[in-house]
């Protein structure tokens, strides 16, 4: 009885999907500090809420660390103050509402693709495996993250949603 091939073993390369998971005895202390098993206390940008985390994902993305927290939250309902709308999301502007209201679309990919191309043809012509290749690889991914427009659509998205 013959035994197939696996291939070669997929080996943990460093500096790539950079991130782990922590759960266990996880603490928010004062405004923006959390103290983490085995890592610490951490000190984040945004004030973190005062409730009991469940478990946290720490991930790293263009050399910079982002922490998610896992919580319960049970939203306040609000009280309702204008007749119900409809809204059309399309590809050319974010919404239409049909009272009327247009809401822009952030094009995000189109204004940042001429800096992209810049880096990226950088990035080609270093030596494979050297240093300044490495360092501009990092550069790329940075704009490659700026350029990303999920957080600025969903940024746009939370702006409209809060506006009345």
């Amino acid at each position: 009885m013959t035994v197939p091939k696996r291939g070669f073993p997929k080996f943990k390369k460093k500096g790539r999907k950079d991130s782990f998971y922590l759960e266990g005895s996880i603490k928010i202390l004062k405004g923006n500090d959390i103290k983490l098993p085995r890592i610490g206390i951490v000190k984040t940008y945004e004030i973190l809420p005062s409730v009991p985390v469940k478990n946290v994902t720490i991930s790293r993305r263009a050399d910079n660390w982002y922490i998610s927290l896992k919580y319960d939250f049970e939203p306040a309902p609000t009280a309702k103050e204008r007749d119900i709308i409809g809204v059309d999301v399309g590809i050319n502007t974010l919404a239409t509402c049909s009272d009327g209201k247009v809401f822009a679309n952030v094009k995000a990919y189109k204004q940042a693709k001429k800096r992209l191309s810049r880096y990226q043809s950088r990035v080609n012509k270093k030596e494979p495996g050297s240093k300044n290749r490495v360092k501009a690889v990092k550069r790329l991914a940075k704009a490659h993250k700026k350029a990303d427009a999920t957080p600025r659509r969903r940024q746009l998205a939370c702006g409209t949603r809060t506006k009345q």
